[in-house]
């Protein structure tokens, strides 16, 4: 007979050993994969770089510019009258001489009737006198000492002052004449009627009186004024005849222009200077009031050797890492000239054709060996 006890010992004795043997070859199998690895070498680390190449450099600043009329009038009376006869309206096109307004004043045509007869009475006054004179002279010389030298004298006196009326009657009705012709109104310039402020039988007063109203508004409008404001820092770049590019977003359209004048001066509320384009406009697609972007070039450099701006460091003294054809990367102390948007001219410490980083430098530092991938640098639309 088997005895319990020695049997139940037995099993203890066996579990024991078996975890013994389980952990014993998990150790083993532990020391034989540490043996069997090995560290593998650090991966060679990929930085993106561009070539420094001569370019043209050009700095600019955008500013935004509002289309004027080339002239801008308000037409009024000469005269006080009312409107018996308006021609225009709104969105009419005139030429130079078209009449737009009569004007109705028959006080003023009783006026000039009165100055044109006070003219003709002057002149047969002046008539009589002139041939009275010439007879009493013509007897004088025909028979001398026959006629008294005081009414010789008083014949003459009295054709002069007879003719120096007929000047002052002659000037009274040309004034009357010319107050006439005000009372047809016409444009002074051809454009196009933006306002129009009275009817048929609006009475309106000399433009001369406060109270005056204007009969219309006239815009020269095949031919604009695109003003914009230039800050004073920028003003010395400034050029009559500069060339500058303008783009109008409502029309979806670009073009060109020149500078056609300044202001000279610095408006001492917003501290800028008016600068303005002259831009024809025979079609009249441009309208005044329309917006505009202008792209002022302020300075330029041809020909410089450049990098992208990513390439150089921060600071008061920027350097570049330059990978060499070995792979090896070197840091180089530049001298920076002209900086546009994307772009910096290198004056010294670069070569054309070297490849510059414009990755992230971070960890990176010189000697150390990389794989160069040349790429396009990013650059602001």
């Amino acid at each position: 007979m088997n005895n319990p006890m020695k049997t139940n010992l037995w099993r203890e004795n066996s579990g024991i050993t078996s975890k013994g043997r389980v952990v014993l070859a998990g150790i083993a199998l532990l020391v034989t994969g540490a043996c069997s690895r090995h560290p593998d070498p650090s991966p060679v680390r990929v930085v993106a770089v561009a070539r420094t190449e001569r370019t043209t450099l050009s700095n600019t600043m955008t500013l935004q510019a509002e289309f004027e009329p080339y002239q801008d009038v308000l037409i009024h009376g000469k005269v006080s009258g009312y409107v018996s006869q308006i021609n225009v309206d709104i969105g009419d096109r005139l030429k130079a001489g078209d009449l737009i307004a009569t004007l109705e004043v028959p006080e003023l045509s009783d006026q000039l009737a009165g100055a044109v007869a006070s003219q003709a009475r002057a002149r047969a006054e002046h008539d009589i006198a002139h041939l009275n004179a010439t007879r009493i002279q013509g007897v004088n010389i025909s028979q001398p000492g026959l006629i008294a030298q005081q009414d010789l004298d008083d014949a003459n006196s009295k054709d002069s002052a007879t003719e120096a009326e007929v000047a002052s009657a002659k000037a009274e009705s040309d004034r009357y004449s010319a107050l006439m012709a005000y009372t047809k109104i016409t444009a002074p310039f051809s454009g196009v009627v933006t306002k129009r402020l009275v009817d048929t039988g609006s009475l309106i007063q000399a433009g001369t009186s406060s109270n005056s109203e204007p009969i219309i508004e006239l815009e020269e409008d095949d031919l604009l004024r695109l003003r914009f404001p230039v800050p004073e820092a920028e003003t010395p770049s400034i050029r009559v005849g500069e060339s500058v590019q303008i783009a109008v977003d409502a029309l979806h359209r670009k073009f060109s222009g020149r500078i056609a004048r300044d202001a000279g001066a610095i408006d001492r509320s917003t501290r800028t200077m008016a600068t303005e384009v002259d831009v024809p406009n025979p079609d009249g697609l441009l309208k005044v009031g329309m917006y505009a972007s202008i792209v002022l070039p302020l300075e330029q450099a041809t020909n410089v050797l450049a990098v992208p701006l990513q390439a150089l460091s921060h600071g008061d003294s920027p350097s570049a890492m330059v990978v060499d054809a070995n792979g090896t990367v070197r840091e180089r102390s530049v001298s920076v000239g002209l900086r546009t948007a994307d772009k910096a001219e290198i004056r010294s410490g670069l070569n054309e054709g070297d490849r510059v980083v414009i990755s992230d430098r971070g960890g990176l530092h010189p000697g150390d060996i990389v794989t160069a991938k040349e790429t396009e640098p990013l650059t602001l639309q």
